[in-house]
């Protein structure tokens, strides 16, 4: 069977199970003696190795079932939960995941898992988990570090039948080795000599590739002893330690049965999977077992019919081949309307203005269509938190507040790593250790807030914390120290202004460098992916009480309403969520201050950006005009006038990119076609406010 059309609806269910999986676990954390909650992470594992296997995916499958027998022994008490053992698991969930990336990047979702196997035995055994296993050069038996398939069991058995030693050999290097590569060659060269290497982990490819750290194991039938073979590798140079152990074969007899039990579970669910019609959308996994009282609907039930399942699953390719047919049909409805005023027939006008109600009414469905709820990014960070208060020693609580909330996902594809940067800052500069919070009268434990709404066409993103805030003195001290800003300017700023100078390329308080933060990098770069996406953000902060990060974000990104306006004949488009209003103003009313002329509007002082000057916009014959109109645009708290010829009015476009030979045009953020045919630049005001 031809299982390669199900593999978009495995790689979805497949991170569905396992962010079900994470979130039990840290719910477990909490309450290590519910084993409620452990058969929910069971299922979750169990369904995933179905899956797995009847994919083909047999590391994915046998990493899932070494995790499952560990699940099964707590759920059935034989085994207790302890921080050392959920460590492991979450270790195991986190090379599943890489694994399931990986073959949904093409790849085949091999990893070398070895060391986290080896510990899962040890917990299922009942045994301490410790970093590595210890062995000696007397080769006595112990637990395979390496996972053998049939072939391979089957080829070891063979040789040991012929009166071969079966062998593994944990090979370590020197951490100051340069050419990993060249002894991992000297030490192949040997083995090869000797007898045959069965397997090695990592494979081949990667040790050539030197994409290990300074240990690989090897799999090895030969006639020779293993204190021989010892002696010959230790002679390689740079080689640090080798250890020579016995192949333990009594277990293969044990994965032969599980093997045979995996093979009829795997012919099962294959039988399943092939009987779902190929036109049939892709449903949810159902729960393993559902409770009894399910099973007999009540008398309020029978009333009702049943409720199927009412959501397919579409691939995002499908939604954006949509989206820009929908794009082209927006640019003829806008050439059409031009057309129907220019001839003024009315039953043409009649028909384009239902037609205009019509995809009115489609563009809102194809965009919701395109919504995702940013719980898809939120999912990643309860699991982030959890290893981060455990590397910095702190006691930190996350509350994920309005997950529901859904953006397009164009933006939801941007803003994960925005949003790391932001948390992973509030956790390590904002959040004090237990002693610190103790001190000033705080909980031990702090609490960080991710909150998300929705407020007219924008969604907001809020992480607030209640640490200590922004120390406004050290950071103007570093910002003159870096000349971000002058004594002479520093006067004059706001708390606001002093709280936004964090997000200034390069800077940094941070009195020691950390794998968390403090390379002066991260702000800055959330910065400017937030303000690509036609946001902003915004800082408050009280000392010693808690910082609040503001993100605002538009709700799509490919049709946007402007305002349209002409200079010389050329016709721009400025964003109408930058807009606060358009105005008259005489020459007069222009005043000069430092070099740059402003206007005073309702008592604010607002500099003016001729878009002519900025564009270069050439001018058949100059002219003073009594009057100039102004396009009032903001970026956060600050304004600007977008001085032009005229206004031409309100119109939906749809934003299309330059394209890759025109990248960095100085604010300019792309174009639009209109619908008498032409090409109007949509205005980046961002770039043009300082």
């Amino acid at each position: 069977m031809e299982v390669n059309q199900y593999l978009e609806m495995f790689i979805e269910e497949s991170k569905e199970h396992l962010q079900a999986c994470s979130e039990h676990l840290l719910e477990l954390e909490k309450n290590p003696d519910d084993l409620a909650i452990v058969g929910e992470i069971f299922r979750s594992a169990h369904t995933l190795k179905g899956m797995s296997a009847t994919m083909g995916f047999e590391d994915l499958a046998d990493l899932t079932h070494k995790m499952e027998n560990v699940l099964d022994a707590i759920r059935n008490e034989k085994i207790h939960v302890t921080p050392e053992i959920l460590d492991v698991v979450f270790e195991s969930v986190d090379h599943l995941e890489e694994m399931v990336m990986d073959i949904a990047n093409g790849g085949d979702g091999k990893r070398d898992v070895s060391s986290t196997v080896a510990q899962l035995k040890r917990i299922e055994l009942g045994e301490e988990v410790i970093p590595e296993v210890v062995a000696t050069v007397a080769a006595p038996v112990v637990e395979s570090v390496l996972e053998y398939d049939s072939f391979e069991q089957t080829v070891i058995t063979q040789s040991a039948e012929q009166g071969f030693n079966a062998f593994e050999i944990s090979v370590t290097l020197r951490e100051d080795c340069l050419l990993k590569a060249a002894r991992v060659f000297m030490v192949f060269e040997i083995l090869e000599k000797d007898g045959d290497v069965i397997k090695s982990s990592p494979s081949v490819e990667k040790l050539e590739d030197e994409q290990f750290d300074q240990q690989f194991y090897v799999a090895f039938v030969t006639k020779t002893t293993a204190e021989d073979m010892q002696k010959k590798l230790m002679k390689v140079s740079e080689v640090d330690e080798v250890i020579v152990t016995t192949i333990d074969q009594r277990k293969f007899s044990e994965k032969v049965f599980e093997a045979h039990q995996e093979v009829a579970a795997t012919a099962t669910a294959v039988a399943e999977v092939a009987a779902i019609p190929t036109n049939t959308p892709a449903t949810k996994a159902e729960p393993v077992a559902k409770p009894a009282k399910e099973a007999t609907p009540s008398k309020a039930d029978k009333n009702h019919a049943p409720v199927g399942n009412k959501t397919i699953r579409v691939n995002i390719e499908r939604l954006d081949i949509l989206m820009n047919l929908f794009e082209e049909l927006v640019i003829d409805r806008g050439r059409l309307q031009s057309i129907s005023t220019e001839v003024n027939h009315g039953e043409l006008n009649e028909t384009v203005e239902r037609m205009s109600r019509v995809m009115g009414d489609l563009q809102t469905i194809i965009l919701t269509m395109r919504m995702v709820p940013v719980e898809t990014v939120f999912n990643r960070f309860p699991k982030m938190i959890r290893q981060l208060s455990r590397d910095l020693n702190k006691k930190i609580n996350l509350e994920i507040i309005g997950a529901e909330t859904e953006l397009d996902r164009t933006v939801i594809d941007e803003i994960g790593d925005p949003l790391v940067h932001l948390i992973r800052n509030s956790v390590d500069h904002g959040i004090e250790n237990p002693t610190a919070r103790r001190a000033k009268g705080k909980p031990e434990e702090g609490t960080v807030v991710l909150r998300a709404y929705h407020s007219g066409n924008y969604v907001f993103i809020e992480i607030e914390d209640d640490g200590a805030g922004i120390n406004r003195e050290k950071v103007l001290a570093k910002a003159i120290s870096k000349g971000i800003v002058t004594q002479e300017q520093s006067y004059s700023m706001s708390d606001k202004q002093i709280n936004e100078l964090i997000l200034a390329s390069g800077f940094s308080t941070a009195d020691v460098i950390s794998d968390v933060s403090g390379r002066g990098v991260g702000l800055d770069v959330v910065k400017t992916t937030i303000e690509s996406l036609g946001g902003n953000i915004s800082i408050e902060s009280t000392q010693d009480v808690g910082s609040i990060f503001s993100i605002q974000l538009p709700l799509t990104l490919s049709i946007i309403s402007v305002m349209l306006v002409e200079i010389e004949k050329e016709i721009y488009a400025i964003p109408l969520s930058s807009i606060i209003e358009t105005s008259i103003i005489r020459s007069s009313e222009i005043m000069n201050a430092h070099n740059q002329k402003v206007i005073d509007f309702r008592g604010k002082v607002v500099p003016l950006v001729f878009l002519e000057e900025i564009f270069e916009v050439p001018r058949q014959e100059h002219q003073d005009e009594e009057f100039h109109s102004v396009v009032i645009v903001r970026k956060g708290e600050k304004l600007a006038g977008l001085v032009v010829d005229s206004f031409i009015g309100q119109q939906e476009i749809v934003l299309k990119s330059l394209g890759n030979y025109l990248t960095n045009i100085f604010a300019i953020s792309g174009a639009t076609i209109l619908g008498n045919g032409k090409v109007a630049l949509i205005v980046d005001c961002n770039a043009l406010i300082k």
